[in-house]
């Protein structure tokens, strides 16, 4: 592992009938469907997009 800090985030509930700005901010986070699961680097610029679909992912640690 490296030394910089990471978040681990998992996509819990469907991009379906969000806008396209929600969508698209989940696509730059590397989900998309449910239960996918992404190691990101932790960033403030990703806490932002993290906090902006808070309700369709959770950080697992």
């Amino acid at each position: 592992m490296s030394d910089k800090a990471t978040v681990i985030v998992q996509q819990v509930r469907s991009p379906r009938g969000r806008t396209q700005d929600q969508r698209a901010t989940l696509q730059g986070l590397g989900l998309g469907k449910i239960n996918r699961v992404r190691e990101l680097e932790d960033t403030p610029a990703v806490r932002g997009m993290i906090n902006k679909v808070a309700h369709l992912v959770k950080v697992v640690e």
